[in-house]
């Protein structure tokens, strides 16, 4: 009896020490979890910034209703005037023959305000049909008997710096007449000291959508003009800006204020009627047309044809002047050469 006691109590006793003993699941080490993953929110693409309105001449976005006269003012382009100021900021340029083989800038600025303008220089009768057909206010130095004759008996808007010299001022750097400069402040200045109308009548423009990718076309990333042996300019396309620089006389042609080479998204080159009219070399320029020419967007050449329809020059591709083709958006040049005796004599591209 007394060892059947004796064996319980041994029983019991490793029953409460097994109890009391630490399991082996609970002494080995327990594995590591894995990490959870880390789940990675993929980047919220970059809207482009929204604008209420539409630049009339560029297509560009604006945060501002843009319903204000243009000034178109006439830009000196003799090599003594070189650089000049503001054509970077010019929503539209025409590049036009005058007289000595030069050219000279018709600079229409609507969007943007330069700081600088100028050399400004003299006008011609078919600078102010240009100017007119949009609505711009004409700034000029002066200009040929012929255009001053059809500027006192019109209504067109447009100031002259011989009598109103308070409105310009001539830079010390440069010998006149290469030396004569305003800023869109006087002009506008002037506008309302003369009480000219203030908001304009502006054309209609077409543009292609913002991600539109020229595809047809001939290659044209390098374009050579040549208004005379001494008056040559050139663009080279740009892939990454999308646009074409512009060169003159072989170099860069900056801007004087900004050190910015000129470019332009939309080049078109037409070809048009030049007739010299006197000694001093005055001409007579066709700027209704209908003509022949090349519409350059994207590094890509379309062969086109032009007329001025609702007072502006417009490409077309089609020969009954009824398809008109629509700018990139952004600026444009518009480079007139004689139809005589070739375009090709003017231009080359490749």
């Amino acid at each position: 009896m007394q060892r059947r006691i004796t064996r319980t109590l041994m029983l019991l006793t490793l029953a409460l020490l097994a109890a009391c003993s630490p399991k082996p699941a609970d002494t080995m080490p327990q594995p590591e979890q894995p990490p959870a993953p880390i789940v990675e929110t993929p980047p919220v693409a970059e809207q482009p910034p929204q604008y209420p309105y539409t630049a009339p001449f560029t297509g560009l976005g604006s945060q501002e209703r843009l319903d204000q006269r243009p000034i178109m003012v006439m830009i000196n382009n003799a090599p003594e005037a070189r650089p000049q100021s503001g054509l970077n900021k010019a929503d539209l340029v025409y590049e036009v023959l005058s007289e000595g083989e030069m050219t000279r800038f018709l600079a229409i600025f609507h969007s943007q305000k330069p700081e600088v303008i100028g050399p400004v220089r003299s006008i011609r009768p078919y600078f102010i049909q240009i100017g007119a057909g949009l609505d711009a206010m004409l700034v000029h130095a002066g200009g040929s008997p012929d255009a001053l004759s059809t500027l006192a008996r019109s209504d067109y808007s447009h100031l002259d710096e011989i009598p109103n010299g308070k409105y310009f001022w001539r830079e010390k750097f440069r010998v006149a007449p290469h030396n004569l400069y305003t800023k869109p402040e006087l002009i506008e200045q002037a506008m309302l000291d003369k009480g000219i109308r203030m908001t304009g009548e502006l054309p209609y423009f077409p543009f292609l959508p913002e991600d539109a990718v020229i595809t047809e076309g001939e290659p044209a990333t390098k374009i050579d003009l040549s208004f005379h042996p001494l008056n040559k300019a050139g663009y080279v396309y740009d892939p990454e800006q999308k646009k074409y620089m512009r060169t003159t006389a072989g170099k860069p042609h900056l801007d004087l204020t900004t050190n910015e080479q000129l470019s332009a998204t939309n080049l078109l080159v037409i070809a048009s009627r030049h007739r010299v009219l006197d000694n001093v070399g005055r001409r007579q320029v066709d700027v209704v047309g209908p003509g022949d020419g090349y519409l350059f967007q994207q590094g890509k050449a379309k062969k086109i044809k032009w007329k001025r329809s609702n007072g502006v020059i417009r490409a077309y591709e089609d020969a009954a002047l009824t398809k008109e083709l629509p700018l990139l958006r952004g600026n444009t040049w518009v480079a007139i050469v004689p139809n005589a005796p070739e375009m090709t004599k003017y231009l080359h591209f490749e």
